[in-house]
C-alpha cells in the first residue's frame, strides 16, 4: 500500500512505503558526526548547510549520501574537537557531556595476522590502548579489541596497510 500526499523530503527518502515494505528495505548505516541525534530524526532535522564540515579540524566529515554530513575515515581520526557540535545552527546533536557516539571497530579477517605477518600498526595507533595482541603458541599475535576503551575514533583505520578494520554501531 502506498501513502498519499507526502512531502518531497519524505517522498525521497523511501517513506511513500508502507512499514511492512520499509521493514525490507535496505537501511543506510552513514556514521554521522560525534553526539548527532538518531539517523531518522538527523536526517529530518538537518540542513545540510555545511557549516560542520567546514569546520572540521581533520577534515573526516565529508558531504555524503543526499548531501548529509558523514564521517569518513579515510584521512584521519575524530579527535572529538565538538567544533561540528558547536558550528551547527539545528538541533541535529545531542548534549556533549553525553558519549559522543557508540560506534567501534571490528577487525576483519584479512588483517595481515590472519595470514602470520606480524603487524601491529593499529595497536601502535591507538592512543586509547583498545587494541591489544594475544600470543599464539607457534604463531603470530592475534589482536583484539578492548570495547570498553575503544572510543571510535578511528586512528587505526587509517593506519592498517590492507584496511582490515571497519567502523560499526557497537549493540
Amino acid at each position: 500500500m502506498v501513502v498519499e500526499n507526502l512531502p518531497r523530503r519524505a517522498f525521497l527518502r523511501g517513506r511513500f512505503l508502507t512499514s511492512s515494505q520499509q521493514e525490507n528495505t535496505p537501511q543506510f548505516d552513514a556514521v554521522r558526526p560525534p553526539w548527532s541525534i538518531g539517523e531518522r530524526e538527523f536526517i529530518d532535522k538537518c540542513t545540510r548547510c555545511s557549516a560542520c564540515l567546514t569546520v572540521c579540524e581533520t577534515k573526516i566529515l565529508i558531504k555524503g549520501e543526499g548531501g548529509f554530513p558523514e564521517v569518513r575515515f579515510d584521512n584521519g581520526e575524530c579527535t572529538f574537537c565538538q567544533k561540528c557540535v558547536e558550528a551547527c545552527q539545528q538541533a541535529v546533536f545531542r548534549s556533549v557531556d553525553e558519549t559522543p557516539w557508540e560506534h567501534k571497530i571490528r577487525i576483519h579477517e584479512h588483517c595481515l595476522t590472519q595470514h602470520r605477518i606480524e603487524c601491529r600498526s593499529c595497536q601502535d595507533s591507538c592512543s586509547m590502548n583498545a587494541i591489544r595482541f594475544r600470543l599464539q603458541s607457534g604463531g603470530v599475535a592475534q589482536p583484539w579489541v578492548e570495547m570498553e576503551q575503544c572510543n571510535g575514533c578511528g586512528t587505526c583505520i587509517q593506519s592498517c596497510p590492507v584496511s582490515a578494520i571497519k567502523i560499526l554501531k557497537h549493540e
